[in-house]
């Protein structure tokens, strides 16, 4: 194991066992370094390393501090990484997407309130029968944002934010040169609104399953 590799394993250890807790400030350098047996210079290198996935908060003049450790703090880290996708890579998203997706819609099946529920079908019906492309892609993040916001796990919450931007591009394409790629889509979206009214887990997953694998799988066939 490299050097820095250890000490950030060292400094990960002291996180999990509670040694370090969320705000709390680092001990001096030379004192942490002296006390993990490292090197200041591999410590040096491995706090830089954790600050720059938000594990770690360097504040010049003060000392540094672990974060909060908020799961929406720590994924845009993977925000960040994704911005950069390659179209090539975006199946690989939808992929993770169909993984994810239908699990938490399926947890919403059980936790989601009636006025969640409300709000859903509100949206759908703002939305209408005819939405522009732009009007339709801008609704369907909101309206998946909501499912998996009522699934109660902010992990999930963070992880799907993360992977909803690579796919946007294709979705607009998808609305822009498939003939039936909104009706499809309006149509899934109230199969899915329904199977959660009816409080059917198994459907909401199905559906979820269909509206994501659908989009995965024009994607493949004009790559």
């Amino acid at each position: 194991m490299a050097v820095t590799d250890e000490a950030i394993e060292k400094i990960k250890d002291m996180i999990v066992s509670g040694a370090l807790r969320p705000g709390d400030r680092l001990p001096k350098e030379s004192e942490l370094a002296a006390d993990l047996g490292l090197s200041r210079n591999s410590l040096r290198e491995a706090v830089r390393a954790l600050s720059l996935i938000r594990i770690l908060d360097v504040r010049q003049g003060d000392g540094t501090y672990v974060t909060s450790l908020d799961p929406q703090l720590l994924l845009e880290a993977l925000s960040f990484v994704v911005d950069f996708h390659r179209d090539d890579t975006v199946l690989e998203f939808l992929a993770v997407r169909r993984i994810l997706e239908p699990a938490a819609t399926a947890m919403a099946a059980s936790r989601i309130s009636e006025q969640q529920l409300d709000a859903l079908g509100a949206q759908l019906d703002k939305l209408g029968d005819s939405p522009s492309v732009e009007e339709l892609v801008a609704a369907d993040l909101d309206f998946h944002r909501g499912i998996v916001q009522s699934s109660g796990n902010s992990v999930l919450c963070s992880l799907m934010d993360g992977l909803s931007g690579p796919t946007t591009r294709a979705r607009i394409w998808r609305g822009l040169t498939q003939e039936d790629a909104v009706s499809r889509t309006l149509h899934e979206h109230r199969a899915i609104l329904a199977a959660l009214r009816d409080r059917d887990t198994e459907a909401a997953r199905s559906w979820a399953t269909v509206h994501i694998a659908s989009v995965e799988q024009w994607l493949r066939s004009s790559l």
